[in-house]
């Protein structure tokens, strides 16, 4: 598999850094990259081959079966323009959040071998999940090829409904964003109850780390790890009951939701 890279981002160089631990060989990557830097950081960490520009390096159009679309949204439609003329079996697989497939394929003169990924910020230390959705064009043998792309950044989800995907940006792509809002609540609740920063920083980040590890370890479900933690008459249970009255759990269900909605909203945006 020869994978072609258009952006250097640190989407793109958290997959391809998980690839280079997984065994990939890294001479079969290919990064387009305008930004001169950032090419000679991308040679330099990875030994990727690297250009400025992919409509002039014709080798990479011959030798690659795999593009993967790593640049800004607004900038989704430009590129897939100038490559449009220049595909004929190669998957395609976009990380640029929002932007449909069918959209993705219209602006490639219809074609349909089109995957679309959400992953998700933890892929930097190969922690993430990331969730793709297939075209109809999209062969079994192609799905397999993005499922190893995308494993190298951590945990895969194929969805069988692209509207799925709101969905996905509200909770795991936005979700780590919520989760250092907790931890910087828990953070400043420590100093405000007199520990020193950096204790109230590593109990923080361990406390959530340790109870992240036991729910996705333990066969009980959250709920029920909760409760277990929750003894009757107990500190945490009147801290469960002051986050009740103040309706933390509709408050994190409706920013689940205002983000869904602005990922739909962008959808229609970046379509036109």
């Amino acid at each position: 598999m020869n994978i072609s890279f258009i952006g250097g981002g640190n989407m793109a160089r958290a997959i391809i850094g998980g690839l280079k631990k997984n065994g990939f060989d890294m001479h079969a990557i290919t990064v387009i990259e305008p930004d001169a830097q950032k090419r000679t950081q991308l040679t330099a960490e990875f030994n990727v081959q690297v250009s400025d520009s992919y409509v002039e390096n014709r080798d990479t159009n011959a030798t690659s079966n795999v593009i993967v679309l790593a640049v800004k949204p607004q900038q989704l439609q430009e590129v897939c323009n100038q490559l449009s003329a220049k595909l004929n079996s190669q998957l395609i697989i976009s990380i640029a959040a929002g932007i449909r497939s069918k959209d993705i394929s219209r602006w490639l003169a219809d074609y349909q071998a089109v995957v679309r990924v959400m992953p998700n910020t933890p892929a930097q230390i190969q922690a993430g999940v990331s969730a793709l959705y297939a075209m109809p064009g999209v062969s079994p043998a192609q799905q397999d090829q993005a499922t190893t792309i995308l494993a190298a950044a951590g945990l895969t989800l194929w969805l069988d409904n692209e509207a799925k995907m709101d969905a996905v940006t509200a909770i795991s792509g936005s979700g780590p964003a919520y989760v250092f809002y907790f931890i910087e609540a828990l953070q400043e609740a420590a100093i405000g109850l007199g520990l020193a920063p950096d204790e109230a920083r590593m109990l923080a980040l361990q406390t959530f780390t340790g109870a992240s590890l036991l729910a996705t370890q333990s066969i009980e479900d959250v709920k029920t790890l909760r409760a277990q933690v929750t003894s009757k008459g107990g500190t945490t249970e009147q801290g469960i009951l002051a986050l009740e009255a103040a309706n933390i759990k509709a408050a994190i269900i409706s920013a689940a939701q205002a983000a869904a909605d602005k990922s739909r909203a962008l959808g229609d945006d970046l379509a036109l």
